[in-house]
């Protein structure tokens, strides 16, 4: 088990490298005083109104987690939910695995005297509501994609010899690791959500919120890009943007690094006909963006780390009753 983690945490080093060094590549061919530039065109305003979308983005966030926890029974004031996320999202900066915000806001949760078992499904459910959201909007990008696809290869000239060959030998063979990883999805997926049905609004109001989440990241690319010179449609950004996302799922890359940027840039510069510098510098603000956001988390982690008493005998008591019903 320690040799297929150490694996796996490797492959994530050479992934996270392996993308950060095609992308330096890409900063080098566009030249930083090019990118520089490009940012000088967009409208304080602009930028303003975009860093303002993210904090709305960040608060929708919690509020997606605080709705899945009360729903689970945890009695968590909103404030805890609010410290526990922006830690989450600070530490997610350098945690080497794409979730491991997900393990401080756990560890969190634990820490404030919540249930494991409930504060464990809670973040299953929110990762899957988040997942969810983004393969609603991800159809918008669809027809554009295949037509780049079609204009790459107007002849369909696809590798089907290597479809046909490679790609059903490695299914043929790595059958057992692709079908263990779905039956270990489905259980946890059947295990969170079994949680929720007994209050299935909260799911709904979740989902809502998530909504929120992903309209601000739309709306942020949407204005950068129009600040540039090169305005978008909205709907053609949410289903690319949704692709993209997915994309950085994929754990070969530490947090997304490099990887979403890339992704990012080389999705919206082929298939929306963008610049590469266009979509450089978009990808780059997004991501400077975001981590200034996380940055108030940077003050909560000590407090989380030291164990914040739940604060009342309320939620004490109601946290007893939740590990009564586990």
């Amino acid at each position: 088990m320690d040799k297929l983690k150490n694996r796996s945490f490797l492959l994530r080093i050479i992934g996270t490298l392996l993308a950060i060094i095609l992308l330096v590549y890409l900063l080098a061919e566009q030249g930083w005083a090019a990118i520089l530039a490009a940012v000088k065109t967009i409208p304080p305003l602009y930028l303003l109104l975009a860093f303002g979308l993210v904090m709305i983005s960040r608060m929708a966030v919690v509020a997606r987690w605080h709705t899945l926890l009360k729903g689970s029974g945890l009695q968590i004031r909103f404030g805890q939910t609010v410290r526990i996320t922006f830690a989450g999202l600070f530490a997610a900066n350098f945690l080497p695995t794409t979730i491991g915000g997900d393990v401080v806001r756990l560890a969190g949760a634990v820490r404030l005297k919540f249930d494991a078992a409930l504060s464990t499904a809670s973040l299953i459910a929110d990762r899957l509501v988040g997942m969810f959201g983004m393969a609603l909007a991800l159809p918008l990008g669809i027809p554009s994609f295949i037509r780049t696809i079609n204009a790459a290869n107007p002849a369909g000239a696809i590798s089907t010899n290597w479809i046909g060959t490679t790609g059903f030998l490695s299914l043929l063979t790595g059958w057992e690791r692709i079908w263990k990883k779905v039956t270990d999805f489905w259980g946890h997926l059947t295990s969170a959500l079994a949680i929720y049905l007994k209050r299935p609004g909260s799911l709904l109001i979740a989902l809502v919120y998530s909504i929120v989440h992903m309209a601000c990241i739309f709306t942020i690319i949407y204005l950068l890009f129009k600040g540039e010179g090169q305005p978008i449609s909205w709907g053609l950004i949410a289903g690319l943007y949704s692709l993209v996302y997915f994309v950085t799922l994929l754990p070969i890359s530490i947090n997304g690094y490099g990887l979403q940027e890339l992704s990012m840039t080389l999705i919206f510069s082929r298939v929306a006909g963008v610049s590469i510098g266009s979509s450089l510098t978009v990808a780059l603000l997004l991501r400077t963006m975001m981590m200034i956001a996380s940055l108030p988390g940077a003050f909560f982690i000590s407090g989380i780390l030291a164990g914040e008493e739940p604060g009342s005998p309320e939620t004490r008591q109601a946290v007893s009753e939740s590990d009564s019903r586990i």
